[in-house]
């Protein structure tokens, strides 16, 4: 396998200009201008990237976080959900960097090795930063209505959370 992963990124730098020059593509124009694409698509993103960053500080400033934690934590424990990664289920379809902290607290807290990081490394894994998607991708590319966008996302992101959850306990325990 390291063989393999050796040979074929220099296979791909060399075969794909082969291959536009066999096609007759100006393929370091093209390259230019899709470059210039991604630029400008980045340059649409960041306002975006800035509202949604902004909305989830204040989110997590204004207490939010602990509140739901609060009200969600006795229901939960009861069904044997591990109370101390119910952060990480609120955070992760919000942003991931903001789960990225919240798995570093619960490494430092618990330790690398502990059920409790564990169970938060596969929620992680395993779900998707939906609000951040809709916010970011859907509005640089001008998508206004979304239709059942947000409810895909949050049901995956939930049927996730419970696999992980039911995974890691049979897995683990």
């Amino acid at each position: 396998m390291g063989i393999l992963a050796i040979v074929v990124l220099p296979f791909l730098i060399v075969i794909i200009p082969i291959i536009g020059l066999i096609r007759k593509v100006a393929v370091y124009e093209e390259f230019v201008e899709g470059a210039k694409e991604g630029f400008q698509i980045g340059v649409r993103i960041i306002p975006y990237l800035v509202a949604i960053l902004v909305a989830i500080g204040m989110f997590r400033a204004s207490g939010a976080m602990d509140f739901f934690t609060g009200l969600l934590k006795p229901g939960l424990a009861y069904i044997g959900f591990p109370v101390d990664v119910l952060p990480m289920a609120i955070m992760r379809p919000l942003t991931g960097s903001g789960s990225v902290g919240v798995l570093a607290d619960l490494i430092a807290n618990f330790g690398e090795d502990s059920y409790v990081v564990k169970v938060a490394a596969t929620m992680f894994g395993s779900t998707e930063t939906t609000f951040y998607v809709l916010a970011v991708y859907f509005g640089a590319v001008g998508i206004k209505k979304t239709r059942y966008a947000v409810q895909a996302g949050l049901i995956a992101d939930l049927a996730s959370i419970i696999a992980a959850v039911i995974v890691c306990s049979w897995l683990l325990s």
